[in-house]
């Protein structure tokens, strides 16, 4: 059968981890997962016991296609609880996960054929869903002086019909400052480039707040998802917030690629908004976990690594050990049995020289991925002579 061009898309890399990951915890090897962003905690209780008492109530069937009336108002009053925005809930639109949120996003905003940069290091699906729609990703290379965020030289001389960013980032952890957010999204309004803001991350910080774009302007699209924050990864619920001139087009995009959110998965999001104390408590496990890894990695042989602000990552400059991270990924894998992300999933091109590890697992894990680290490194230090592991060639 014929195939098109857009659908040959790149692998997500880290999901060929984990599932290289589940194998051999299938085999009977232990594996600490440091690959992937999910938390290590389940979603809220009170979020559990409210989904458990609706399915005794009845059956849950489909909703308006922009979501529960309440749960988009229980959105709207959290950015007034977390940044003082005083957003009207028709704005909020809840989505199938942040991915349906880009899709929606991407389709509402661009035509087939327009390019939409977004800084590298950063979330491949940003790149992948761009091809899969017929549109043409940029990629924007941040610097490490900037902490892998773009800034608004990065964009001169770059042809763009719209602009993504993440602060917090994927796989950085690094966050943009109010200046700079609102340095980048001048540009975009002068030049009539379609801002993004992908704020997945918000609510997982650890010093100052990460700072929203509805803050400096509503002429954005803004997407957010209860994954990370909430802990509820495999209920793929999500949110966006558009412009009123957009509301409509939105929800007739939405009636027809996915009717509605799932009805049970907004029941659980709704009540995880007033899971405070639980949510703060995960919180300070990454800020431990965080500590932990600050203080392992650097012992364990990983020195050149950017202090993340937020979400739940730190990615490492691996170039005095290698030229090859996808390949030290996968003897990492296989001899310490820890996983990690090579960074070829979050910048094509300088990508093999990074690795991003991920603390959102318990700090008990955590402690034993540092352990198991620390002696594969060490192993690897013996064997090449004082060297770094690849002096030698990595295949």
């Amino acid at each position: 059968m014929r195939s098109s061009r857009r659908g040959d898309v790149d692998p997500f890399i880290v999901m060929d981890v984990m599932e290289e990951a589940r194998r051999l915890e299938a085999a009977g090897r232990p594996v600490i997962h440091m690959e992937v962003g999910q938390p290590g905690t389940p979603a809220p209780e009170g979020a559990r016991r409210a989904l458990m008492r609706a399915m005794g109530e009845g059956s849950l069937g489909y909703t308006v296609a922009l979501g529960l009336p309440e749960l988009r108002r229980g959105i709207a009053a959290l950015y007034r609880r977390w940044y003082g925005v005083d957003l009207n809930p028709d704005r909020v639109v809840v989505t199938s996960g942040s991915s349906a949120a880009f899709l929606l996003s991407f389709t509402a905003l661009f035509d087939a054929g327009e390019r939409v940069g977004l800084g590298e290091p950063g979330y491949p699906s940003y790149r992948q869903i761009l091809r899969a729609l017929s549109l043409v990703p940029v990629g924007i290379p941040s610097a490490a002086e900037n902490r892998f965020q773009p800034v608004p030289a990065d964009l001169k001389g770059v042809a763009l019909d719209g602009l993504i960013v993440a602060s917090p980032g994927n796989p950085s952890g690094t966050m943009l400052t109010r200046d700079r957010l609102a340095g980048l999204m001048e540009v975009c309004r002068a030049r009539d480039i379609a801002f993004i803001s992908d704020e997945i991350y918000h609510g997982l910080h650890y010093a100052d707040r990460a700072i929203s774009a509805l803050e400096i302007s509503d002429d954005v699209h803004v997407i957010n998802s209860f994954s990370k924050y909430f802990s509820m990864t495999g209920w793929r619920i999500g949110w966006m917030v558009v412009p009123e001139a957009q509301i409509r087009t939105i929800e007739r995009l939405a009636q027809n690629m996915f009717i509605c959110p799932p009805h049970a998965s907004q029941i659980a999001a709704l009540h995880a908004l007033e899971c405070i104390d639980e949510l703060e408590a995960n919180r300070a496990v990454y800020a431990e976990n965080r500590r932990l890894m600050l203080e392992g990695l650097p012992k364990a042989g990983f020195t050149r690594i950017a202090p993340p602000d937020g979400a739940f990552y730190i990615y490492a400059d691996v170039s005095d050990l290698t030229a090859d991270s996808l390949a030290l990924s996968r003897r990492i894998l296989s001899e310490a049995g820890v996983a990690v992300t090579p960074g070829l999933d979050f910048d094509p091109v300088r990508g093999r020289q990074f690795l991003r590890f991920s603390y959102a697992r318990s700090t008990a894990d955590i402690m034993e991925g540092l352990a198991r680290l620390t002696r594969f490194m060490a192993s690897e230090r013996q064997s090449g002579q004082g060297n770094g592991p690849d002096n030698r060639s990595v295949s």
